[in-house]
């Protein structure tokens, strides 16, 4: 329990569970807004009711999410002058610029339209409700490349020098593209996309399995399908192309992922380990299971590679990622979680292709149904695992190969850290049972299907027309 008087371990942890407890709703918020367009898209042009309906059940959710990401992201900001202030004062210039950026102009183009999306309807024309739906998308994936872009930059700094303990920007285009900006900003818009419509899927996966809106719902699910046939494999080729960004521009991190002590030279074949145990006092595996060639076919489709891969014992202990079997582990879970998507996006359409998927047959797919409510939650613990891929991987840098997080962090006394840390986590226990009841609460409800239909069924609650002047017939003194 040493840590809990080591005030830059907790100020990490803190950092570890705002961030990572704010990224579960952009998560459902960022992909469901893509899809949110899709079905006003197909409303507006087939006037089809169902699809109308559709945009008023889904949205629900969005609003609860959006919410909840707004009130567990705001901490965040504090945390950049309360516990990591000498970062601050060092970068602030590039850093703070590109977070301004993300505020003034994502998320207020996000909320500033969020409004006419959900109390639209019915109030303003269908088109300029589409578009408000776009902006809000829009703003949501434009807040997605603000901050990766600023985290990419933490990975692979360029664009400015440090002088005297201060970043000076010499370039902002170059620091906002940096060499692991697109892929990076890439990666987590399909995951955010990927996880989205799993989670729609799920979800609609729970109404069929309970012969509930099976019509409704199995409608949604090919949505989601004919979607996920494009996003589920491009994923996986961009996370391909983010490891060999890693590759270039990180070597230590590509180390612990790979739990790689020693060098592979030029070459020689390079064996994947598939699973082992790494020992970091005695610097090796302690076991290892290994597939043989299989890094070499990973990084360059040959059983040899080209050039050589650097293993962990050559940098210092103290320049090398510490936690290296979670780094190792998290990355293997992400993996695997976009291969079993794609294993059931495959399934899903075989069935679909041998009619199986039908209004009519569809409840009876039991196990592709338990199979789709099963993967609802993965997509979280994929973009989870991967986050602390980068984050734990990158250590112990905080702006790679230029600031340490030791160096970054503020001097506060660890019970204050320690106080923080138990505050916010009971703040974000409430926050996370609340969307449960009033998540679990929309699901039960369902689809309401008595909403007027703009331009169908709208009727004048409130007449706005001049009323008819009638004089006052009253004896004027009673008046």
């Amino acid at each position: 329990m040493e840590f809990l008087s080591d005030s830059v371990v907790l100020s990490r942890i803190l950092f570890a569970l705002t961030s990572m407890f704010h990224m579960l709703w952009p998560l459902l918020t960022i992909g469901m807004s893509i899809y949110l367009i899709v079905v006003e898209a197909i409303w507006l042009r087939t006037r089809d009711s169902k699809y109308y309906y559709h945009a008023r059940f889904w949205a629900k959710l969005y609003v609860l999410n959006f919410g909840i990401g707004v009130a567990s992201g705001v901490p965040m900001e504090f945390e950049f002058g309360t516990n990591w202030a000498p970062f601050s004062r060092a970068v602030g210039d590039f850093f703070g610029s590109i977070l301004g950026f993300e505020g003034a102009m994502a998320f207020m183009l996000e909320a500033g339209f969020l409004g006419i999306m959900i109390f639209g309807w019915n109030r303003v024309n269908p088109i300029i409700h589409f578009f408000s739906t776009i902006m809000v998308a829009f703003g949501a994936n434009l807040s997605t490349f603000w901050i990766i872009s600023a985290n990419s930059w933490m990975q692979t700094p360029v664009g400015g020098e440090m002088s005297d303990g201060k970043f000076l920007v010499n370039d902002y285009f170059q620091a906002i593209f940096n060499p692991s900006m697109l892929a990076s900003v890439t990666h987590m818009s399909l995951g955010a996309v990927e996880t989205a419509l799993f989670v729609i899927g799920g979800i609609s996966a729970w109404y069929i399995i309970n012969q509930r809106h099976q019509e409704f719902f199995a409608r949604s699910l090919k949505i989601v399908l004919a979607t996920i046939i494009i996003i589920a494999p491009l994923q996986i080729y961009v996370g391909h192309v983010s490891g060999e960004q890693v590759q270039h521009h990180q070597p230590s991190k590509l180390a612990a992922i790979e739990s790689l002590w020693e060098t592979i030279p030029a070459g020689e074949s390079a064996d994947w380990n598939l699973v082992a145990w790494p020992n970091t006092a005695a610097e090796t595996n302690d076991w290892e299971v290994k597939v043989p060639n299989g890094l070499g076919y990973i990084l360059e489709l040959q059983p040899t590679v080209s050039e050589p891969i650097q293993g962990l014992r050559e940098w210092k202990p103290e320049d090398r990622p510490g936690m290296v079997a979670l780094v190792f582990y998290s990355f293997r879970i992400m993996v695997g979680i976009g291969f079993i998507f794609l294993g059931l996006m495959l399934w899903s359409l075989l069935q679909w292709i041998r009619g199986q998927l039908a209004d009519s047959k569809i409840s009876q797919q039991k196990w592709l149904m338990r199979a789709w409510i099963f993967s609802a939650p993965l997509g979280y613990i994929a973009v989870e695992s991967g986050w602390i891929v980068r984050e734990v991987g990158r250590q112990p840098w905080t702006v790679y190969g230029e600031i340490r997080t030791s160096e970054a962090a503020s001097n506060l006394p660890p019970t204050d850290v320690l106080a923080s840390l138990v505050g916010f986590s009971t703040v974000y226990l409430v926050l996370f049972v609340s969307a449960l009841y009033f998540g679990s609460r929309i699901l039960r409800e369902g689809p309401n299907f008595n909403l007027p239909i703009p331009g169908e069924e709208n009727q004048e609650t409130i007449s706005t027309s001049q009323a008819q002047h009638r004089p006052d017939s009253r004896p004027a003194e009673s008046r």
